[in-house]
């Protein structure tokens, strides 16, 4: 792929199942792309296509216009922007830092506090999806930050994105990540006692979930897990060892507004279990296969 050099010049930090989907829809789209990986065997296929290998974050940022991070924690992100080599001490002004990542609200505070006594603005900006979702380009963006901002960014949100939702201010999008995930965890976990029961109780599996599913539990969340509980295929589409952090650090966020989660520390006991017993890689809806041993 030839990059258009008319395009904004883009970096992305992190090819993970979605990172990886994120940097190939942008290729894909004529960016002009950067990316940068711990381990670098990952970005083979995408250097081939046209992308530049960077040999750090500071390298990968100091020739974009707009620097996407996409990892897996605070620790990462902040490694990412503010550690050894990091991407904030190599961006040009006016760029626009992009943090695509599931992470707490307080980091994003810090994040943006430290990107502006650099001179440029912060959008945090968490997606809903999965890696499929991720490469077709059907991601939805929740989106903290200035109207501004986001107008610049558009173009580059657009081949990613089936939607970007403006949330507010800075933080916003990041706080309604962890509530959306935080939801989506409960609901995996009492699908998995729920299976759980129909299947130890001897009821017609697939009949009893036909009822559920197309009854008012019904969600799309519960149809797509169902198919995989009951399949035992756990192939990654969002790993359980992310999906168990999101609901740490939603019940922590939660407390800071006085508010106790009590059906997500509860999910979180049941993503602990599946966690110990060494499901972490596997996708979330393995959190029903302690409850079945």
């Amino acid at each position: 792929m030839t990059p258009d050099q008319s395009k904004p010049h883009v970096a992305l930090l992190g090819l993970g199942l979605m990172g990886t989907g994120m940097a190939n829809r942008l290729l894909g789209a004529g960016f002009p792309l950067t990316v940068y990986n711990r381990t670098a065997e990952k970005a083979k296929t995408l250097v081939a296509n046209g992308a530049r290998l960077a040999k750090s974050p500071r390298d990968a940022a100091t020739d974009a216009d707009f620097v996407i991070s996409m990892v897996a924690d605070d620790n990462a992100s902040r490694d990412m922007w503010l550690g050894e080599s990091g991407a904030l001490d190599g961006l040009k002004p006016g760029a626009i830092l992009i943090e695509s990542s599931t992470v707490s609200p307080p980091w994003i505070s810090e994040l943006a506090e430290a990107a502006k006594k650099k001179g440029v603005e912060l959008l945090d900006a968490p997606v809903t999806g999965s890696r499929p979702h991720a490469a077709s380009g059907e991601l939805n963006f929740l989106v903290g930050g200035s109207d501004a901002a986001l107008e610049k960014a558009r173009p580059v949100f657009a081949p990613m994105a089936k939607n970007v939702v403006h949330v507010g201010p800075t933080g916003s999008g990041s706080l309604l990540k962890l509530i959306n995930n935080f939801l989506a965890g409960v609901q995996a976990a009492s699908l998995a006692e729920a299976l759980a029961l129909i299947e130890k109780a001897g009821l017609n599996r697939d009949t009893a979930v036909q009822v559920i599913t197309n009854g008012a539990p019904g969600s799309p969340t519960l149809k797509t897990l169902s198919v995989r509980m009951i399949a035992h295929d756990y192939t990654p589409q969002f790993h359980l060892a992310l999906m168990r952090k999101d609901l740490d650090y939603s019940v922590t966020e939660a407390a800071r507004h006085g508010v106790s989660l009590s059906s997500a520390k509860t999910a979180l006991a049941a993503f602990d279990r599946a966690l110990a017993s060494g499901r972490g890689d596997e996708d979330f809806s393995a959190v029903i296969e302690p409850l079945r041993a």
